[in-house]
């Protein structure tokens, strides 16, 4: 029984990871990124589809990301879905791609930055530390668990937790890093 709980509590560290990963990759870092424009959906033929099923999505410099449609056809709308998607980046349109250039930004738009993924790095660890409170109360709760094996799982449990916990430092730190340089 502990075992599953245990295995249950990491599943869902696992994912808390996961999903810290794909957030803070969406952040912008003064370098162009395909994710920034992940968000963004496409009307194609009367359907929502994301941009990346109906175009090449790349980043040809460190400044630029260049979006090149399969059919021509549909460039405008990819254009119109960029700039109602808000995310702050003004596209080019040259008929046959669009590039979107990524103005520099500001010293104090980076400490802002900084902010928000200490932030989200924090966010994470909350969410880390209710999976362990959950997989706590689950051990104790059960009567059938001896108590010295309930204590080795509280304890392993509590290893488990650090080892995360320790991980989103190292994926906050990294991001952090890469905001701060030019």
């Amino acid at each position: 029984m502990s075992k599953l709980v245990i295995d249950s509590m990491i599943q869902g560290m696992d994912k808390n990871l996961a999903s810290l990963k794909g957030d803070l990759a969406k952040v912008r870092t003064g370098r162009a990124s395909t994710a920034l424009v992940e968000p963004v959906n496409v009307d194609y033929y009367g359907s929502s589809v994301p941009i990346n099923q109906v175009a090449n999505v790349t980043t040809p410099d460190a400044r630029t990301i260049q979006i090149a449609p399969w059919e021509g056809n549909i460039i405008g709308a990819i254009e119109k879905a960029i700039m109602a998607a808000n995310i702050g980046l003004t596209p080019q349109n040259d008929g046959k791609v669009i590039r979107i250039p990524l103005p520099p930004m500001t010293e104090e738009r980076r400490k802002e930055l900084g902010k928000l993924v200490k932030k989200m790095g924090e966010d994470s660890k909350v969410a880390i530390r209710n999976h362990r409170r959950d997989a706590n109360e689950a051990i104790k709760k059960d009567k059938a668990i001896p108590e010295d094996e309930s204590k080795k799982s509280m304890d392993l449990i509590q290893k488990k937790t650090d080892e995360k916990t320790a991980e989103v430092d190292k994926i906050v730190a990294g991001k952090e890093k890469e905001i701060m340089t030019v």
